[in-house]
């Protein structure tokens, strides 16, 4: 059930994220230039809604840097990373399917390759391999640190005759606090990469960028596919363990 749990959520997660990026995007649509400040958050509710489906089942991963992050400071267990990070994956992909077929009369009258590509997968602003590496390790390290203070936050909360309201912060709030936290990410640091952040989000897609029928679709990038991988989960291992070792949610 946790598998599936992941596979649904990451699948929601691509869907709403990257057809947000479609939408603006794509010829004819009509969100046709409307720019980083609706992407940003289109891909921040995106996770938010992600969240609120599958958080009650598998912890809503829905990114294998977060799965293995948790795993390498021992919050997570890792008999479980394989099967959530291949569940991850394939849900990336099937969200990035999905949004073909909605959007499939476009794909045909879009002239531009790069932004077809860019509906699935991150493309940098400037290729450097150093400096987009880092990007993706410090946009995935704060990623995990957000997470896991939003987690530590959802502890005993309580108001006057000592109502307990956690479950309220942990079931309501912290969904979409998280997913302010992605837009926060997007806003600051997503601009060099397009802030994958996420394995499964950008492999996901990219594969079904090199697999499904787009007319003109050019080529999948395989040659940068490889940073929004590594870079993630490099960076959510760096932020979690940052976290552990300040101590802050002890």
């Amino acid at each position: 059930m946790v598998y599936l749990a992941e596979f649904i959520g990451t699948a929601i997660l691509t869907l709403l994220g990257c057809g947000v990026v479609a939408g603006v995007s794509l010829a004819r649509s009509k969100a046709l230039n409307g720019g980083w400040i609706v992407v940003t958050f289109g891909w921040g509710m995106a996770v938010a809604m992600a969240v609120y489906v599958v958080g009650a089942t598998s912890g809503a991963h829905i990114n294998p840097a977060v799965t293995i992050g948790l795993a390498s400071i021992g919050d997570f267990d890792w008999s479980l990373v394989p099967g959530y990070v291949l569940a991850q994956i394939a849900g990336g992909f099937t969200g990035a399917a999905l949004v073909y077929l909605v959007y499939l009369p476009h794909w045909r009258i879009t002239d531009d390759p790069e932004a077809k590509l860019g509906v699935f997968s991150t493309i940098p602003a400037v290729r450097n391999v150093v400096t987009n590496v880092l990007t993706e390790i410090i946009g995935t390290a704060m990623l995990l640190l957000g997470i896991l203070g939003i987690g530590a936050n959802s502890g005993y909360v309580s108001v006057g005759g000592g109502v307990d309201l956690s479950g309220l912060f942990t079931n309501g709030l912290a969904p979409l606090l998280i997913g302010l936290l992605v837009l926060a990410i997007g806003l600051s640091l997503g601009g060099p990469t397009g802030y994958a952040i996420n394995p499964a989000r950008d492999l996901g897609p990219r594969i079904a960028h090199a697999l499904l029928p787009i007319p003109g679709k050019g080529s999948s990038d395989w040659r940068y596919a490889w940073i929004p991988v590594v870079g993630p989960v490099v960076g959510g291992v760096l932020g979690a363990w940052l976290w552990h070792l300040t101590g802050f949610g002890s």
